[in-house]
């Protein structure tokens, strides 16, 4: 039996696991668990309490059983699960993106999120120059990497936005060698941003997304749309995104939902 925490950062819900309880194929444990879950990945993390402030290595499983080299939410999700254990209100998460600080309180959790970048070798994209408000499947689209790669496109009402019938495309464009997650946003009443993003490797819109919110906000800062702070509005909640000489950090709540134990088949809840 594997044990698991199930948390959720604005609607974007993970199964954590103790890399520390032996899982031979990750993938394979990762599609069972987000099918029976119904979350959006499993997040493998291996604790190293020795290091001040605690550092943890941070791999996220999507449910695809690929790995996402970042998550906004996620690494707040698991700084959240550091700091449960270590009574730190400060941890450390190595990412194949690059090590990231959070800082955590009681209801929030802030996560470094690096500096975006826009230079077509980084997201990538293929192209010898940026991708910015280049029509692709009949929207203009800003690409962006925020720890992973996202295609940006602003419309007047996201709402109006059919996500399942028109992200594939874009997702799957020439354009993206190594695809892409699609952002959609526009402007909200508040001076802010409302977001829906559909994932790479989810293969669907979730509740939530860190980089993209991250995404929209880097964009929009791009283009004059707002200042070095800015809420984003997924529709799982709001997200602030403020950056300071180049980089990102995003800031949240986070909420531990319910533990259990899973083996490759079966589920078995424990308590709620």
């Amino acid at each position: 039996m594997i044990p698991y925490d199930i948390y959720h950062g604005t609607g974007n819900d993970f199964a954590v696991v103790d890399a520390a309880n032996h899982v031979p194929d990750r993938g394979a444990f990762a599609q069972d668990r987000c099918a029976d879950l119904g979350v959006d990945g499993v997040l493998f993390l291996a604790l190293e309490e020795r290091f001040t402030p605690p550092r943890a290595v941070m791999t996220l499983v999507q449910p695809d059983g690929s790995t996402a080299s970042m998550c906004g939410n996620g690494a707040r999700c698991a700084a959240r699960w550091v700091a449960e254990r270590t009574g730190a209100d400060s941890v450390m998460l190595d990412t194949q993106a690059g090590t990231r600080r959070a800082d955590v309180d009681d209801a929030e959790v802030a996560v470094e999120m690096g500096a975006p970048s826009f230079a077509p070798e980084t997201v990538p994209v293929a192209r010898d120059t940026p991708v910015e408000r280049e029509e692709l499947a009949g929207y203009e689209v800003t690409a962006v990497n925020t720890g992973v790669p996202h295609a940006v496109a602003f419309v007047d009402d996201v709402d109006s936005v059919d996500v399942a019938a028109d992200a594939p495309a874009i997702r799957h464009h020439d354009a993206f060698p190594e695809g892409a997650n699609v952002t959609f946003a526009s402007a909200d009443d508040e001076r802010g941003f409302r977001q829906r993003t559909f994932e790479r490797g989810v293969e669907a819109e979730t509740e939530s997304c860190g980089t993209g919110a991250v995404a929209v906000a880097a964009v929009a800062r791009r283009e004059g749309r707002c200042g070095d702070s800015v809420r984003v509005r997924p529709p799982g909640g709001d997200l602030r995104v403020d950056f300071s000489g180049g980089h990102a950090t995003l800031t949240g709540p986070t909420v531990r939902e319910q533990t259990g134990e899973a083996e490759r088949v079966s589920v078995r809840v424990l308590d709620v």
